[in-house]
């Protein structure tokens, strides 16, 4: 029939858009739950925070004499300082995008402001623990490497790795978490573990005499290490080429650790606290078109007890440089 009204007579159908802001797949914040050393009795604000260590002294096992004072032993101490530094970011949003946009775009830079600071303190975080003196290399391939770069594609973490870093661990009387290490993986160093495991001696979150206090990312507990699955994980990558130098081979970073192995400093002058704080800037533009939002902090991390802090390097078979 003729004289109808079509979808190509008219303009007024359009494609629809949903008005909710969907945002970057993004992982999970976990390195901070680790540093179980702050502040407690801080004497004064200042550009870092000195904690002080005192040494045991000597087992005294001889016997005393009856006539004769014993000779005082003097006591002895350590210090680690963790310095404050600055960290932050902005973003700044027109009148006219705010005027213009078809979603909320004030809630939209709220939330990328406040998971950019998450973000960022999160990797400063595991550069600090992942640059540890303890380090030891998976012994999963036809040789045991004895640095980075003499790793091959085939040196995969194995159990008897595992077992080795927390027997050290007890050796230096680490204490543990409520009777268990922590550990940091790689999903791509995880996939090669839980495959050559026995799946018979691991045990779930779920299946633990005492569930609570689950860790965020936490997988399950392999001979005293309750293990966190995390793609933050450090990976030292092009670290190696299979012949005693560097190439295209990922070395991935499994951390353990044990209590007072990472120490967290922060100011609290200011607003500033234990995690950043979101600001919003100042409109300094004549026609107050332009309004900055973001984050900031004034805090530092540091490795507190090296002793507590073991790093084990492998390779994995499904990395991005596996073969």
């Amino acid at each position: 029939m003729a004289g109808e009204t079509t979808t190509s007579s008219l303009s007024v159908d359009q494609v629809a858009f949903d008005r909710l802001a969907y945002f970057a797949l993004r992982s999970e914040l976990l390195f901070d739950q680790a540093a179980d050393v702050q502040p407690v009795q801080q004497a004064m604000p200042g550009t870092g925070v000195t904690f002080t260590i005192f040494s045991d002294i000597a087992a005294a096992t001889s016997t005393l004499s009856e006539t004769t004072d014993v000779t005082p032993v003097a006591l002895a101490d350590s210090q680690v300082t963790v310095t404050l530094n600055e960290y932050g970011n902005a973003v700044v949003t027109t009148a006219k995008l705010r005027g213009t946009a078809f979603l909320d775009v004030d809630s939209a830079a709220a939330n990328i402001i406040g998971y950019n600071a998450g973000d960022s303190i999160d990797q400063v975080v595991r550069e600090v623990l992942a640059a540890g003196s303890n380090v030891a290399y998976a012994t999963g391939g036809d040789s045991t490497p004895s640095s980075r770069v003499t790793m091959a594609v085939d040196d995969l973490l194995v159990a008897n790795d595992i077992r080795k870093q927390v027997a050290a661990l007890r050796g230096a009387n680490v204490a543990t978490f409520n009777g268990s290490y922590i550990g940091f993986i790689h999903p791509d160093v995880s996939y090669d573990f839980r495959s050559a495991v026995d799946v018979a001696s691991w045990r779930t979150p779920a299946n633990y005499v005492n569930p609570e206090g689950i860790y965020n990312g936490e997988i399950g507990l392999f001979e005293s290490v309750r293990f966190i699955e995390t793609p933050r994980a450090k990976v030292f990558e092009n670290a190696f080429n299979g012949a005693g130098d560097t190439g295209t081979g990922d070395s991935y970073a499994t951390l353990i650790m044990g209590r007072q192995a990472l120490a967290k400093a922060f100011s609290t002058q200011d607003g500033n606290g234990a995690v950043p704080k979101v600001v919003r800037g100042n409109v300094t533009d004549t026609l107050m078109r332009l309004q900055p939002l973001g984050w900031y902090w004034l805090g530092g991390y540091g490795r507190f007890r090296e002793a507590s802090l073991r790093r084990i390097e492998s390779a994995s078979s499904i990395g991005t440089n596996a073969s």
